[in-house]
């Protein structure tokens, strides 16, 4: 059986082609491509499976970056609809199944070897619900129910509830955001874009103007990877202050969602983000924002906490659920 699975974001879409061989997948043919230069989903296909000889596809399975409901996604950071019928008819595969990147995330973590996780907190491991967090074009959440034999992912549009400020600092932030955006979510503060807002609040609060050489840098690449360069080198005050924010907000959000799942099987911090600030993500400052819970710090202390630095991990759940797709069609 050969399977296709997709990690869709809003900024690239990693695609593969897997043959099953039993419980293994074998990677027959993979591409990474910019989404968004790409008019549809089907596009995208259409590019890695023009890239070498044809195949019959059994089944396939994407994760997309928005919510699904009846099949159906308008991805939240792409111009597009994705619908599990239209898929299937254009690309000629008889099951296609759609789900929440995060989803995809969340089965993909189940398979995962220690070393593809960095332990931020190694908590009381047991057995039970998990939660995950992904900052990266947007921020995802998601969850993982422990039914007490084996785990089922939640899709959640987490990332777009309200911002909750903790300090002074917080409620200004929150205050420059809504001006400039009306509603303020967490993903206007935990996402590639966020970080760059942190930062503009952080400059202009200030009162320090912009050095031209961090100006030129800023126009002529990715703001969110130059803010965070310059911060984790220590190259720009404001840098450093606007990351610090970002971690200290991320740890505690996903304290949050650790909370509201009781995630004693853990917390997974996904995203392509996390492996790029390490360094800020061991410090200490996102752990401390994750404890600070009040009367439940012993709690959020028992919970243990991991940062994904397997950035396949989405790919392999997607393609995780296009072999059982294509297996239970092939009993049928």
């Amino acid at each position: 059986m050969i399977v296709l699975a997709g990690d869709v974001g809003g900024t690239k879409a990693a695609l593969a082609l897997f043959e099953v061989q039993g419980a293994t997948l074998a990677s027959l043919r993979e591409a990474t491509l910019p989404s968004r230069e790409f008019p549809s989903l089907e596009a995208v296909v259409a590019r890695l499976t023009a890239a070498g000889p044809p195949v019959r596809v059994d089944a396939a399975c994407f994760g997309v970056p928005g919510p699904v409901v009846d099949g159906r996604s308008a991805t939240v950071n792409l111009p597009w609809l994705i619908d599990e019928a239209r898929l299937a008819r254009e690309l000629g595969i008889e099951r296609v199944k759609l789900l929440n990147d995060l989803e995809a995330l969340a089965y993909g973590v189940l398979g995962l070897a220690p070393s593809d996780l960095l332990v931020l907190q190694p908590g009381r491991a047991a057995r039970g619900h998990c939660a995950l967090v992904a900052a990266g074009t947007g921020l995802g959440q998601a969850a993982l129910f422990w039914d007490g034999q084996r785990h089922h992912a939640m899709a959640s549009e987490g990332g777009h509830a309200d911002f909750a400020a903790r300090d002074d600092g917080e409620l200004e932030l929150a205050r420059y955001l809504r001006a400039e955006f009306g509603h303020v979510s967490y993903e206007r503060v935990l996402s590639g874009p966020g970080l760059y807002n942190v930062y503009r609040f952080v400059r202009q609060t200030s009162g320090v103007p912009e050095p031209a050489w961090l100006t030129q840098r800023l126009a002529g690449g990715d703001h969110a990877a130059v803010v965070s360069e310059m911060a984790l080198a220590g190259g720009d005050a404001a840098c450093v202050q606007a990351l610090d924010m970002f971690v200290s907000v991320y740890g505690a959000e996903a304290g949050n969602i650790a909370l509201r799942t009781l995630a004693a099987g853990g917390v997974y911090i996904g995203g392509g983000i996390a492996p790029k600030i390490r360094p800020k993500l061991v410090d200490g400052r996102f752990m401390a924002a994750f404890r600070d819970k009040g009367r439940l710090h012993e709690l959020m202390a028992s919970f243990p906490v991991y940062v994904v630095l397997n950035p396949r991990a989405p790919l392999l759940g997607a393609a995780g659920i296009a072999r059982d797709l294509a297996t239970r069609s092939k009993l049928a």
